[in-house]
């Protein structure tokens, strides 16, 4: 999902849902949702991308195929992406810790 603009998306949170691993851009909803493997291999549920180019998609596919060539961590991966709760009670629960200061 190589966006230049992304306020929300649903596309990623299916692809999560499903254990689809999604590829996006950090924009927008994109970023919020999706964490990325190789930054952070105990919370990333995919590959992330940051600036709009035809480059840092290639690379960012080329990463994702050999991260699945290697089989090692790809069910973990999947299973990061779909243990995570995209639901509203989530989202309304971060919005009011947010709201009164504190942490969800």
């Amino acid at each position: 999902m190589p966006s230049k603009f992304e306020p929300c998306g649903l596309g990623q949170m299916i692809s999560l849902r499903y254990g689809t691993i999604p590829i996006v851009r950090a924009t927008g909803g994109l970023a919020d949702t999706v964490a990325d493997v190789d930054a952070d291999s105990k919370r990333g549920n995919g590959f992330v991308f940051s600036t709009f180019s035809e480059a840092d998609l290639v690379d960012a596919v080329s990463r994702a195929l050999a991260f699945y060539r290697r089989r090692r961590g790809w069910k973990s991966l999947q299973q990061n992406a779909m243990s995570g709760d995209l639901s509203w009670d989530a989202s309304a629960k971060a919005y009011e810790a947010a709201y009164k200061g504190t942490k969800a």
